[in-house]
């Protein structure tokens, strides 16, 4: 079981996001994943930098039609803690609709 503690590299929004988006897949495409942020190559590449930094964002390079393409994957650390910063982000608001 993750650890329930904030996160601030994963609770930057974009980041928020991306592990969000990945969380529920094996990996994703840098396009798919640009697209559905509605950001640009440059701010996602930012934003993956930083999770890779942190070792929560992996790539690998695969050949799609012929071209090669970027994928993008949480690591095992990577969904813990965004699991374990999700659990606290609930537990903050769990406590502010009891007061």
């Amino acid at each position: 079981m993750s650890d329930t503690k904030f996160d601030s590299i994963i609770h930057a929004p974009i980041r928020l996001q991306l592990c969000a988006l990945l969380s529920p897949l094996e990996d994703a495409e840098f396009q798919f994943i640009r697209d559905q942020l509605g950001v640009s190559d440059s701010v996602l590449s930012k934003h993956v930098k930083q999770l890779e930094e942190a070792g929560y964002v992996k790539q690998s390079k695969k050949n799609f039609n012929g071209r090669q393409r970027t994928w993008l994957y949480l690591s095992n650390e990577g969904r813990e803690a965004f699991k374990g910063h999700v659990a606290k982000l609930m537990q903050i608001v769990e406590a502010s609709i009891r007061t």
